[in-house]
C-alpha cells in the first residue's frame, strides 16, 4: 500500500510513468531527480501519510525502498 501511494507521489513530482518506478529505483540516478525534487517528494510523503521525516533520515533516502522503510518506521 505504501509503495503504490509513493509511486503516485513520485510520478506526479517527476512526471514519470508509475510503471517505471520499482523498489530499487534511485531518485537521482534512475529518475534524474535533483535535491529540490527529492524534497518535494518527501513533503508529499509527509502530507499523504501524515508523518514527519527527520532531516537526518531524509538524507538517507536514496531509493524508493529507503522511502518506503522511512514511511513504515514513522507509522509504527
Amino acid at each position: 500500500m505504501e509503495f503504490e501511494k509513493l509511486q503516485k507521489i513520485i510520478s506526479e513530482v517527476l512526471n514519470v510513468e508509475p510503471e517505471k518506478i520499482s523498489m530499487d529505483t534511485t531518485f537521482i540516478d534512475d529518475l534524474g531527480a535533483d535535491s529540490l525534487d527529492v524534497f518535494q517528494i518527501i513533503m508529499g510523503i509527509e502530507e499523504e501519510f501524515d508523518i514527519e521525516i527527520a532531516n537526518e533520515n531524509a538524507e538517507n533516502i536514496v531509493t524508493v525502498r529507503d522511502a518506503v522503510e522511512q514511511i513504515k518506521n514513522a507509522i509504527n
